[in-house]
C-alpha cells in the first residue's frame, strides 16, 4: 500500500543565497530540488508539496509599488501578491518536476492548487504584527510611510534597514483539503498551500475575503499533513540536521528527539525565530496531532536512511 507524505520545500528550493532570482536560476534550482523527490517515490510514497515564497512575494510587492508610483496603477493587497506567487512558483515547480519525470520515464499528473487558508480575524497576532514582508527602507522612509499608510515597520536584526511587518495568524482550515488528499492518494503530485496559503476570513456569514497577513508556511504544512492523514512530514531546509547551540563552538547535531525534548530545546532558546524555531513548532504540531514522525533535513538527504533529524512522539 502506498504511503502518503507532505514535503515542505524551504526558501532555497528556487532561489539560493547570493542569486538574483532570475527565472533561469529558479528553474535550474527547481529541477535539482525535484530530482530528490524520486527517492521518496522509490520508497513507496505519494506526496503533497508545499513551498515558501519569501523572495518571490517580496519582488511582487516591489513591482506593485513601482507600477503604482510610475504609472498610477492600483496597488495590490498582500493576499493578491501571495496568490500571484502561488501561481508562478507552482508553474515553475510543475514544469521542472515534469522534466524530471520525463527524464526518468515516469507518468504522473502534477497539479497546482491555488490555496486559500482560513484564519480568525480576531487572532491576537493582528494586535502584534511580527512577520516582515517586502523591501527594506531607511528610517526616514519609514517615518513617512507610517504617516501615509498607518502600517507598522520593524528594524531588521542584521542591520539591513526597516521592513513592513504584518500579522501571522494561525491557520484554521485549508480549502479543498478533501480534493488535495484524494488526488495525492491516486498517485498524482499536488502542489498546494504555497507561501502558507492565501489568508482569508469571513467578513460576514458565508462571505470570504482576503486579509493583510502572512501565514507561517511550516504551520500550514503541518496542518496539511494532519488533515490528509499523512504517514510522514518532511521539512526541507539548508542544513542536514537540527543543531543545538547552532553556530557556536558547542554546536551539536541531533539525530532524533521526542516532542518533550523539542519543547525543552525551544524553551532554552536553541532555535532562532525566522529560522529553525517555526520548523520545530510545526514538527511538534504534526507529531502531537498524528503520533507520526517529522523529519527535518536538507533536500539532498530526502528519503536517505538516517538522513536528517527525526522528531517522534516518545
Amino acid at each position: 500500500m502506498k504511503k502518503l507524505a507532505v514535503v515542505a520545500f524551504g526558501g532555497n528550493a528556487l532561489i539560493r543565497e547570493g542569486q538574483k532570482g532570475t527565472i533561469s536560476e529558479q528553474e535550474k534550482n527547481a529541477y535539482t530540488t525535484c530530482e530528490n523527490l524520486l527517492k521518496l517515490m522509490e520508497r513507496g510514497y505519494n506526496f503533497v508539496v508545499t513551498h515558501g515564497n519569501g523572495p518571490q512575494v517580496g519582488n511582487i510587492i516591489l513591482a506593485n509599488a513601482a507600477a503604482n508610483k510610475v504609472y498610477g496603477l492600483p496597488d495590490m493587497p498582500l493576499d493578491i501578491s501571495v496568490a500571484y506567487s502561488q501561481g508562478f512558483i507552482g508553474y515553475v515547480l510543475e514544469q521542472q518536476l515534469r522534466n524530471v519525470f520525463n527524464a526518468n520515464d515516469i507518468e504522473r499528473d502534477i497539479i497546482t492548487i491555488i490555496t486559500q487558508v482560513l484564519v480568525n480575524k480576531d487572532d491576537t497576532a493582528f494586535e502584534d504584527p511580527t512577520k516582515p514582508v517586502g523591501p527594506y527602507f531607511t528610517a526616514e522612509d519609514v517615518e513617512r510611510l507610517t504617516k501615509e499608510s498607518g502600517s507598522k515597520y520593524a528594524e531588521d536584526p542584521r542591520g539591513r534597514g526597516w521592513r513592513k511587518v504584518v500579522a501571522s495568524p494561525r491557520p484554521l482550515v485549508i480549502n479543498n483539503i478533501k480534493t488535495i488528499r484524494r488526488i495525492a492518494l491516486e498517485g498524482h503530485i499536488v502542489i498546494a498551500a504555497g507561501g502558507g496559503g492565501i489568508p482569508v476570513f469571513y467578513v460576514e456569514e458565508n462571505k470570504l475575503q482576503g486579509i493583510d497577513a502572512v501565514i507561517d508556511k511550516d504551520l500550514v504544512s503541518a496542518l496539511m499533513a494532519t488533515l490528509i492523514n499523512a504517514d510522514k512530514f518532511f521539512i526541507l531546509t539548508d542544513v542536514p540536521k537540527v543543531c543545538l547551540n547552532f553556530n557556536t563552538p558547542q554546536e551539536k547535531t541531533v539525530d532524533r528527539m521526542n516532542i518533550a525534548e523539542a519543547k525543552r530545546y525551544l524553551k532554552e532558546g536553541h532555535f532562532a525565530e525566522g529560522s529553525m524555531a517555526p520548523k520545530i513548532r510545526a514538527a511538534i504540531q504534526f507529531v502531537e496531532s498524528s503520533g507520526k514522525d517529522t523529519i527535518i533535513t536538507k533536500t539532498t538527504l530526502l528519503g536517505v536512511d538516517n538522513g536528517g533529524t527525526r522528531i517522534t512522539i516518545v
